[in-house]
């Protein structure tokens, strides 16, 4: 009788054993006191928006979905459709389009839900679907700045510089004072050499007397260096590494100067120098082989094309100029 006892009693602490409590985080600090107002309050949709917040900032993207899934079934508001959209295109933009669509019948008007269906048209490269619903935005709201400068952006990545930029002087219109704007705009005019470049760069100086933003002295720089004026180029962006030290395209800039002058002594002192900075750059790389190149070193001009392809697959120029090395 003790025997079969003292078996049972094994068996139960063998079992017991194995019976691992569940663990869930969302019983733990710091969701444990919402997830216990949910349990009270099971259709409180601005509950689970909450907890989806909270989930989120702390990187648990899977549980916050869920969440703001179930805030919208409960109570179908626009916020809860923005976020979720938002959250969707971190997982799938094709599943954030679909849903997004799906809650502009709801919203038709929504400003913001156009604007997330535009990023995740962007976010497959489809520019033209990103036009598209732009347009649709800015015809109803003229002075919607933020479909305004969508649109101008999506515009220079199809290299339209100048209808961008009429996109961008119309949002200038509507904020003559907007940083955001001036900068996009004195940096487009800069590309075209149109001199205008220069008074919105002087005027953005002029708004931050504390010197605190390298942008618009490397606006003039592009404006001089494309009007082919290099010295005043050079000062320029010699001006707005001194603003911000860590300002990679004013390295590149005023290293292609000195390459374009055949100066490989100083192209190679400048990309150096810009190495010290981010020694993780691609584009420095490729420049410093493009100059090694030059100068006949080949055997480094390759191990520099092949640095500058291994970390950024997309810079094919650099796989090419190794591959005729």
């Amino acid at each position: 009788m003790r025997k079969i006892l003292f078996y049972s009693l094994f068996l139960w602490f063998l079992t017991s054993c194995g019976e691992e409590e569940t663990f869930d985080p969302l019983r733990q600090p710091p969701y444990d006191q919402i997830t216990d107002s949910i349990q009270k309050q099971p259709d409180n949709a601005a509950l689970y928006f909450r907890r989806a917040t909270l989930l989120y900032v702390n990187n648990q993207p899977v549980f916050a979905e869920k969440d703001l899934r179930k805030a919208w079934e409960l109570d179908p508001q626009e916020l809860y459709a923005k976020n979720l959209a938002f959250y969707l295109q971190q997982r799938n933009v094709d599943s954030s389009i679909t849903f997004v669509e799906s809650a502009l019948e709801k919203f038709p008007n929504s400003i913001e839900l156009r604007l997330e269906l535009a990023n995740a048209y962007l976010q497959k490269q489809d520019l033209n679907a990103v036009l598209a619903v732009c347009d649709t935005i800015i015809n109803r709201y003229p002075g919607q700045l933020d479909a305004l400068q969508l649109k101008a952006e999506t515009l220079l990545e199809l290299e339209k510089t100048r209808e961008a930029i009429a996109v961008l002087e119309q949002a200038y219109e509507f904020a003559p004072d907007d940083p955001a704007i001036m900068q996009a705009l004195a940096f487009s005019y800069a590309e075209i050499k149109d001199p205008k470049a220069i008074a919105i760069s002087d005027a953005l100086i002029a708004m931050d007397p504390k010197k605190k933003h390298a942008e618009p002295y490397f606006f003039k720089g592009v404006y001089y260096y494309n009007k082919g004026n290099f010295p005043e180029a050079i000062r320029f962006f010699n001006m707005t590494i001194q603003y911000n030290f860590k300002y990679m395209d004013a390295y590149i800039n005023k290293g292609m100067i000195y390459f374009d002058q055949k100066d490989y002594t100083k192209a190679l002192e400048t990309f150096n120098q810009a190495l010290n900075v981010d020694p993780t750059y691609a584009d420095v790389y490729y420049w410093l082989g493009k100059t090694k190149e030059a100068m006949g070193q080949k055997e480094e001009a390759k191990l520099n094309y092949l640095k500058a392809f291994g970390l950024d697959k997309t810079n094919t120029r650099a796989k090419e100029a190794a591959d005729k090395l």
